[in-house]
């Protein structure tokens, strides 16, 4: 099923239906130096033997990888984490073929300096208590710089206070402990749940790893704003055919940051044959001498990592989040001036989960979950009016009983005069009845409407929490400590593509 917006097709060739094709087609990589790198990290970080075994799988000649990544989040960060690596995982074993490896590849964004993305962690328990913290990360510093064990307590408190299914709990601070960075304990923590599924993780900081993306940062080195002009004309183009481009490099801007004494990593630009990082200047023998001796002190911006990651990578098919679709849209001239075919570009799963009490509420309205995530607010109102129509209805009905039994009074007066009496007794007992039961009528009305509204209130705080979907928020860890690895086992059967529920 085609996975690419019709609007973007022009700047994205590839799409899920073209994986296929590109699978059959050579592609080179340093396959040896890219198996023996991934093999040493990942025993260093502990990793189980499937994930091991398929490491060394990417050593043979006719390997191809598919490739996702995510920044290196607070227990893992968002569920979608998850469903990224699951669509990796799922393709990986559906063209896995005899004489042709197939490997799930997560690439840990360690590089990425926006701590305020990664710090934070809001989960809710099983008695729908919100349990949130945010930790004090130092302002931009790499993920894969910061240890994480100042802040093991913090974490460990705050799943202390969750609570949850004590040998999940259990399996996720094991894997916190030790002298390990913020992105090593995000690499440790996917290995422990999707590593036995023969998950490959990649840390591009990993001393063992960061010497096979020295090549392309050369060539970026050599060329320093080639990219970026590239980039610039893809966006104009794409301005030019009505598109927003998520992209664009400013004035003298690299696609390099380097990372300064201080730990700071900033970007980098190039003025009159100098690199300058605000700091202070180096010329290109001086970048390329810091690269040679730290070569993960020098790193790819946005517009640069995905090509930098399929130089090293036999990547035929990359999996990307809704919103990524767009920037790695405006990589095709980039991937053609380091020489490289862009892989097939494919929209990650999405996914929510539903825990019973949710799921009985969805159905007792008769609501999709996709719909209420998209646009809670308005189901929320549809689901009202469902409520008042048929209150409104009951109304109308018994305005239409006092109106006939007024008119039977009027009747029996011209027919009886002496009954006049009697007449007054029916209309005032009559009269109070009905009066009694618009009264029960109205108290039901409002009982139901609060009902309702408590109701809805739920859903939001399970599916659109602080307004965002659920994916998007709750780490999948939350449901794992919930309800146990039988979610994980429903997450393992789902498709690779598309909008799923899991139910728990």
């Amino acid at each position: 099923m085609p996975t690419t917006p019709e609007r973007l097709r022009p700047y994205l060739p590839y799409g899920l239906e073209d994986l296929p094709k590109l699978l059959e087609r050579p592609r080179s990589a340093p396959r040896a130096e890219l198996m023996a790198g991934l093999v040493a990290y990942l025993h260093r970080v502990g990793a189980p033997p499937a994930s091991l075994a398929a490491a060394r799988r990417l050593g043979e000649p006719h390997s191809r990888a598919i490739v996702t990544g995510q920044q290196a989040g607070l227990l893992t960060g968002p569920a979608f984490t998850f469903y990224k690596a699951h669509s990796a995982l799922a393709l990986a074993r559906q063209y896995d073929a005899p004489g042709r490896a197939v490997v799930a590849v997560f690439w840990v964004a360690s590089q990425d300096h926006d701590t305020d993305e990664v710090r934070s962690a809001r989960m809710l328990d099983l008695d729908e208590r919100l349990h949130t913290l945010s930790l004090e990360l130092p302002r931009a510093h790499p993920a894969g710089r910061i240890p994480f064990g100042p802040y093991l307590e913090q974490v460990c408190t705050l799943l202390g206070r969750f609570g949850g299914i004590p040998s999940v709990r259990e399996r996720i601070c094991r894997a916190m402990v030790g002298e390990w960075s913020y992105s090593e304990v995000f690499a440790r923590l996917l290995l422990e749940f999707l590593g036995p599924e023969g998950l490959v993780v990649l840390d591009p900081m990993a001393p063992e790893l960061a010497p096979l993306f020295v090549p392309a940062l050369e060539r970026e080195i050599a060329m320093p704003l080639a990219s970026a002009e590239a980039i610039n004309q893809t966006a104009a183009r794409m301005r030019a055919d009505g598109l927003e481009p998520a992209l664009g490099r400013g004035e003298a801007a690299t696609n390099l940051f380097f990372e300064g004494a201080d730990g700071v990593r900033r970007l980098l630009r190039f003025r009159e044959g100098h690199f300058e990082d605000g700091e202070r200047r180096y010329t290109p023998a001086d970048l390329l001498a810091i690269l040679h001796h730290d070569p993960s002190r020098i790193t790819p911006a946005a517009g640069l990592r995905p090509v930098v990651q399929d130089l090293v990578l036999p990547t035929a098919g990359f999996v990307v989040g809704p919103g990524e679709l767009k920037y790695v849209a405006e990589l095709g001239g980039v991937y053609r001036l380091h020489g490289l075919e862009p892989p097939a570009v494919i929209r990650r799963m999405g996914a929510t989960v539903l825990e019973p009490p949710i799921r009985r509420i969805l159905d007792g309205y008769g609501l999709d979950p996709w719909a209420f995530q998209a646009n809670p607010e308005e189901q929320f109102l549809q689901a009202l009016a469902k409520q008042h129509a048929l209150a409104r209805q009951l109304e109308a009905s018994l305005d239409e009983i006092i109106a006939k039994f007024a008119q039977a009074q009027g009747l029996l007066a011209q027919f009886e005069p002496t009954l006049e009496r009697s007449r007054r007794r029916a209309q005032k007992r009559v009269t109070h009845e009905l009066e009694r039961l618009r009264h029960k009528l109205l108290q039901a009305e409002l009982r139901k409407e609060g009902i309702v509204r408590a109701q809805f209130e739920r859903l939001k705080l399970h599916l659109t929490p602080g307004g965002a979907p659920q994916e998007r928020i709750y780490p999948f860890l939350m449901y794992l400590l919930k309800h146990g690895e039988g979610v994980l086992e429903r997450l393992r059967r789902a498709p690779a593509v598309g909008n799923v529920g899991l139910e728990v």
